[in-house]
């Protein structure tokens, strides 16, 4: 973390200085916005948050509830979410408080005594290192609440406004194309709504604001999906779960692991959760006659509890406390559309959606949330580069290409999962087939099988060869290096903070003299994208962070000798940058973790962590042809 550089500080640095919207952010809804984001869930917090970095980018963010959330849904947290809340500044603070995944006991019924089940195996959560971080379960409700947290610490200071519904939209002409209809549901005055058009709100007033673009965030019966005339499709399993979070007192031995148990009598899905006291208790309450009419919902928690017992014979489970329970159909329905071109009158772009308003599907697999997230981060940084000038309009058509496919996997592989968990213990094709699906597939519920195909935002193949262990379209898999200037070992991803950069990240050749070669070129050329894409009077590192990674052992380097590109000032003091300047280590060598050319190779990563090209270092001019389509001159 890094602060002083704006004048010494003794309150919390992770609180950054106010900037444009933010100096003198109106409690009021204005009539005029940038982006609108109707509900507060994980993929509107996260784009909410992810807008708060654009301080001149008017952003607010709509919710019906008339405060934060406090009981959340959703609760498993995959990897690839983690090291998002590491780019969110998070991670560390939520894995205290998290219940960490180490490893998975499967339960199976007793060869001998079939009416009890055993323990059949135990597999490691992540055997093969996919992340430096844990698997984890926590509430959605803290989640939600560590973003709103970053909003509110982010230059443009952003926030909440709770209490108002969605009503309706029309997309029209001018600068503020979509018309909006908000309904007040909770207070009795027109405060936090547009005091000019409202000044007589109340509760169960309608009133309109025009914005930009609006992003529908409003779950699985999404207004605004059906205002856009998109709808949801897909099928039912016709098998229902009941759902419990549950203090209980039993004599399971393994009631502190995640457990997949499968029994004569039905299977169970066990998650332990944060407190080291509460669980959730996924209980198989059998196949649902497709006339049923949703009666099956309100099957009574005593009996939801009682299957729970028969499942877990010859152990048992008394609870003593109920936070929450559901009882639900498993069904998987994916959206028609992500966007609104097919309908809006210029055919561009205006309205997006989100989350569950996507995409549904079970929740025993733990994608829902994590997914959601990823769709907002993907969202957020695009609409802040496309208003603040510095990308055109078509940039945001990457979003519905890449978030699609990524929602039709999830799908797919949820389908899979769902079904696997349903079967009866005789239905497998071999005992262990359950466990080795769950091995064999485990990049995928960790979050690092999204792989965006080749676009505007994603190179081609022809260099990847200079860095494998980076595949473009991938997540940026972080190693272990140390910082240069104060021989501290840093995670290199660490580093990638939400802050709507690209990085750069230059792996230096031998002798280090191509390096110095192509950090001249980006330095001072008027062709590099540094140059030519760096707002007048801005940092030089405002836009691009740029990185050199060098193949010698820290004590190897000599700071003095290193291009000024890696040593940007910054700030008004206009302070030295002395966190651009890594080196391998002996013990964890990037260069052989990531199969890096010894010859150097140039990474390119975008602002959502994901890989955007691979480049030699013998071609500065292959960077800036990369980023020519991307970047407005400003």
């Amino acid at each position: 973390m890094q602060f002083h550089h704006h004048g010494y500080v003794s309150t919390d640095p992770r609180v950054q200085p106010a900037a444009g919207i933010g100096l003198d952010r109106p409690e009021d809804l204005p009539g005029e916005i940038d982006v609108l984001i109707v509900g507060s869930g994980p993929a509107g917090i996260v784009a909410a948050a992810q807008l708060a970095q654009f301080p001149n980018v008017v952003t607010r963010l709509v919710e019906r509830r008339d405060g934060r959330l406090v009981l959340g849904q959703a609760d498993g947290i995959q990897a690839r979410s983690v090291e998002t809340f590491q780019a969110f500044g998070f991670a560390q603070q939520i894995i205290q408080e998290a219940y960490q995944i180490t490893e998975t006991s499967f339960w199976s019924p007793d060869p001998a005594h079939p009416e009890n089940i055993v323990r059949s195996s135990v597999t490691p959560d992540d055997p093969n290192g996919i992340s430096e971080f844990p698997h984890l379960i926590v509430n959605q409700a803290r989640v939600i609440d560590y973003f709103a947290e970053y909003a509110r610490r982010a230059p443009a200071r952003g926030d909440v406004d709770y209490g108002y519904e969605f009503v309706d939209l029309e997309v029209g002409e001018g600068e503020y194309p979509v018309s909006v209809t908000l309904r007040k549901v909770t207070g009795q005055t027109g405060a936090g709504i547009n005091a000019a058009a409202t000044a007589d709100a109340a509760q169960g007033d309608t009133v309109v604001v025009r914005a930009k673009y609006v992003i529908g965030a409003d779950g699985a019966s999404s207004k605004v999906r059906r205002s856009i005339g998109g709808s949801l499709s897909g099928d039912q399993a016709f098998h229902a779960w009941g759902v419990m979070d549950v203090l209980a007192v039993t004599d399971f031995p393994d009631i502190r692991k995640k457990c997949i148990i499968h029994s004569e009598a039905g299977s169970i899905l066990h998650i332990p959760r944060e407190g080291n006291h509460l669980a959730r208790i996924y209980v198989d309450l059998g196949e649902v006659d497709e006339h049923d009419g949703g009666k099956v919902r309100n099957t009574p928690l005593e009996d939801v509890i009682a299957q729970a017992n028969a499942i877990m014979h010859p152990y048992t489970l008394d609870v003593r406390n109920v936070a929450w329970n559901s009882v639900y159909e498993v069904a998987h329905r994916l959206t028609d559309r992500f966007d609104d071109a097919e309908t809006s009158p210029d055919g561009k772009q205006r309205v997006f959606l989100m989350g569950d308003a996507c995409h549904t599907h079970s929740a025993k697999a733990g994608q829902g949330m994590n997914v959601s997230m990823q769709d907002g981060w993907n969202l957020g940084w695009k609409l802040g580069y496309v208003l603040e000038g510095r990308s055109p309009e078509s940039l945001l058509q990457t979003y519905s290409d890449e978030r699609r496919v990524t929602a039709k996997n999830l799908i797919d592989f949820d389908k899979e999962w769902s079904t696997l968990m349903a079967k009866k213990p005789e239905e497998f094709d071999s005992p262990s087939q359950l466990e080795e699906f769950y091995v064999q597939t485990a990049e995928f519920p960790a979050g690092f099988m999204t792989e965006y195909t080749e676009s505007v935002l994603t190179g081609g193949a022809e260099h990847q060869a200079l860095a494998a262990g980076f595949p473009i379209g991938k997540r940026f898999k972080s190693v272990s290096t140390t910082r240069v200037a104060d021989a501290v070992d840093v995670h290199l991803g660490h580093h990638h903070r939400a802050d709507g950069r690209f990085r750069v990240y230059a792996f230096a050749d031998a002798s280090g003299e191509q390096l110095d070669r192509w950090a001249e070129w980006l330095l001072a050329n008027t062709a590099s994208p540094l140059q030519r894409f760096t707002p007048l009077g801005e940092d030089i590192d405002s836009i691009f962070d740029v990185k050199a990674v060098f193949q010698q052992e820290h004590h190897g380097v000599d700071i003095s000798r290193v291009s000024k590109l890696f040593l940007p000032q910054s700030g008004p003091f206009k302070m030295i940058d002395y966190e651009k300047i890594y080196a391998a280590k002996p013990d964890v060598d990037i260069f052989d973790e990531r199969q890096i050319s010894r010859d150097g190779a140039v990474v390119i990563v975008r602002p959502d962590q994901y890989v955007s090209a691979v480049l030699p270092l013998s071609a500065p001019e292959a960077v800036a042809a990369f980023f020519e389509p991307l970047f407005v001159t400003p």
